[in-house]
């Protein structure tokens, strides 16, 4: 039997509700700990790669699978990206540069755009939603199928297994892909410029002044953008594998087909974010500490 409540005292249930300003306060310290918690599991998982990269045994029919779908597979819309950057920035900066009266330098305009910036980062913009979704979507329906529980049980590790191959495959493929892309929007930069912009020979002279501007200016890139372009598609590339991988590893078995698809969503978004982060900080890096 009950004791009844004295009148004017508040109902235990009444006097364990948080105030609003309590609730909002929870509510922000247990989302910063749930994304703390996420930061230091994948921090854990970079280190667990690093790791498994030198130990036996290697599995390198993975590793060759991957380097054909992260390279290979990705051809045709880098192809397609690459071309139509240099063919963009040709229209838009023959625009500008004409109000100046240095539409002559349209070659070393697209290729420094290109080589410097642009065609590192929508090159990774495009292989996160290609590559980044697809080794989420492929994890995580491993994940949820429990058969990276069958690996698992087999002795071998899928950090080893899976994480590793896929790592390498993005780091050393995304700098090789971006130097494709970047020579094919200097390409496509040319063919407008010489097409429909009539700066760089007209139709009947296609002789070389496009790419002489690019190796004769001194406002076109040097080395010094080439391997700053290297080290920054390799983070980006090492970026897109571990927040791949991670999303994938973190899908709960239960959610099936819904979590697998929130867990891509996520992985893309992401991604796209710590891309312009990285970016930002290389280009600090660059600048403020090396001066260059």
């Amino acid at each position: 039997m009950s004791t009844p409540i004295p009148d004017g005292v508040p109902a235990p249930e009444a006097a364990a509700q948080p105030s609003g300003l309590a609730r909002f306060m929870g509510e922000v310290g247990g989302g910063i700990v749930y994304r703390l918690n996420h930061i230091g599991s994948a921090t854990l998982l970079v280190l667990s790669t690093i790791r498994y990269t030198f130990a036996r045994p290697f599995f390198v029919h993975n590793l060759m699978t991957q380097f054909a779908n992260v390279g290979v597979n990705s051809l045709p819309v880098v192809t397609i990206t690459g071309v139509f950057v240099g063919m963009v920035l040709a229209l838009q900066g023959y625009a500008q540069l004409k109000l100046l009266g240095a539409e002559g330098m349209i070659g070393s305009f697209v290729s420094s755009s290109t080589v410097k910036e642009l065609g590192v980062m929508l090159t990774a913009f495009v292989l996160s939603g290609r590559i980044g979704a697809a080794i989420t979507a492929e994890l995580g329906t491993m994940k949820v199928t429990e058969q990276i529980d069958a690996i698992e049980a087999m002795g071998t590790s899928p950090v080893q297994y899976l994480v590793v191959p896929r790592f390498l495959a993005c780091a050393v493929m995304l700098p090789i892909l971006t130097t494709y892309s970047n020579i094919l929007g200097i390409v496509g930069g040319y063919l407008v410029s010489v097409t429909f912009l009539n700066v760089a020979g007209g139709h009947s002279g296609m002789n070389g002044e496009y790419f002489i501007a690019i190796a004769s200016s001194t406002r076109g890139f040097d080395v010094e953008d080439l391997l700053s372009g290297f080290v920054k598609a390799s983070s980006f590339g090492m970026v897109i594998a571990t927040i791949g991988c991670y999303m994938g590893f973190s899908v709960p078995p239960t959610t099936g087909a819904e979590g697998v698809g929130k867990a891509t969503t996520n992985c893309a978004v992401i991604s796209l974010v710590l891309i312009l982060v990285f970016d930002f900080l290389i280009n600090f890096v660059k600048q403020e500490i090396f001066g260059i």
